[in-house]
């Protein structure tokens, strides 16, 4: 009788714990088209104002497309690159140069390098605001991944009184 008792109240207590208490819906920030072309216009300006031609990429926080600008004498191939490294920093949420660093041959990680349509090289950024990724930045085009992080860092700055909420 006693551990009937114990589990009916056990039965009842279960809804009330959160775990059990889903919402149907869920909410989520994301980058309005505006401010997402501001990221880009800002990144563009940063490394052209360093002498480098690039293209800029900035997705939302799911990797879809939201903006590209390709400065006029960037490299035909400078829009895939950024668009990759924008796409590989939000699906993977971190930054491309660190996914570089770990996932060099013979390193555990090494099999993402692998994956369809990532770009692992210096130059992809995600985008936080309160804390929630929104979004991410890629820029190719400047002499190397620093320059291209420098650049999408310099973006983010310029934008980061806007992503507060």
């Amino acid at each position: 009788m006693l551990a009937r008792t114990l589990l009916a109240a056990t039965v009842l207590l279960m809804p009330a714990h959160p775990a059990m208490a889903e919402e149907p819906l869920v909410t989520y920030k994301s980058l309005s088209p505006e401010l997402a072309l501001d990221l880009a216009r800002a990144s563009l300006g940063d490394c052209r104002s360093r002498g480098y031609q690039v293209a800029v990429a900035v997705v939302d926080r799911f990797g879809g497309t939201q903006v590209i600008l390709r400065d006029r004498f960037a490299g035909a191939h400078t829009v895939s690159t950024a668009s990759g490294k924008a796409w590989t920093a939000a699906t993977f949420r971190t930054s491309t140069a660190e996914l570089n660093a770990v996932s060099q041959p013979g390193m555990m990680q090494a099999g993402i390098r692998n994956l369809p349509g990532t770009v692992i090289i210096g130059g992809g950024l995600i985008v936080e605001a309160g804390g929630s990724l929104v979004g991410a930045v890629g820029v190719s085009g400047a002499p190397g991944g620093d320059a291209d992080e420098a650049c999408a860092r310099a973006g983010i700055d310029a934008i980061r009184d806007k992503l507060e909420f």
